[in-house]
């Protein structure tokens, strides 16, 4: 019996699971590279150094904290983080998590960070813009928007990593390692209380 308020939604496989994050991943980067070459955007430069690293990881630690506590005291992102990540993460084995948090990680900071930026002018316009249509294309329904506005605030951080360190690698590394330890504990989470 499903909970009160909880949308039924069709169970995706494995397999689609998988096909839907390579090819979304695939459209941001074609997308990235179109806007990158029709508007003469200038990538945001990759600098792989041990300081981005490092900065890198602290921002995904922080944002996976700040994610735990929203979880546990905001309900309806909550309710809206645990239908999204039911359906994405529930049909996939533990080695498919890499492919989760490298895909997404590296095609959607190329795309807001790498080119958006850059294209809206490195400035607080462009932060916010950057942010928001993160957290749009997290958005998979209307009754989703508490997790849009978490993905909003989440963008908003990576494009200030972005912004402050003029490094790509920064928000790279922290997508990367939030969709992994996000996924990893939400899985075993799952495992632990089904």
């Amino acid at each position: 019996m499903r909970e009160p308020n909880t949308p039924e939604i069709e169970s995706l496989t494995r397999t689609q699971i998988l096909t839907g994050i390579a090819v979304t991943a695939l459209i941001l980067l074609i997308v990235a590279k179109i806007w990158q070459s029709l508007g003469n955007v200038m990538l945001l430069s990759w600098q792989i150094n041990p300081e981005a690293l490092l900065l890198g990881i602290a921002l995904a630690l922080t944002i996976c904290g700040a994610s735990n506590l929203a979880y546990r005291f905001w309900h309806e992102y909550k309710t809206c983080a645990d239908i999204y990540l039911n359906i994405v993460l529930k049909p996939l084995v533990w080695p498919d998590l890499i492919w989760l948090a490298l895909l997404p990680g590296l095609s959607e900071e190329l795309l807001f960070r790498g080119v958006m930026l850059p294209a809206l002018g490195l400035n607080w316009l462009a932060l916010i813009l950057s942010g928001a249509l993160f957290g749009v294309l997290h958005l998979s329904s209307g009754d989703q928007w508490p997790y849009a506005v978490w993905a909003s605030l989440i963008g908003l951080l990576l494009a200030y990593s972005a912004l402050a360190t003029h490094n790509l690698v920064v928000p790279i590394v922290a997508h990367i390692l939030t969709n992994l330890i996000s996924s990893i504990l939400w899985k075993r989470n799952q495992l632990n209380h089904p």
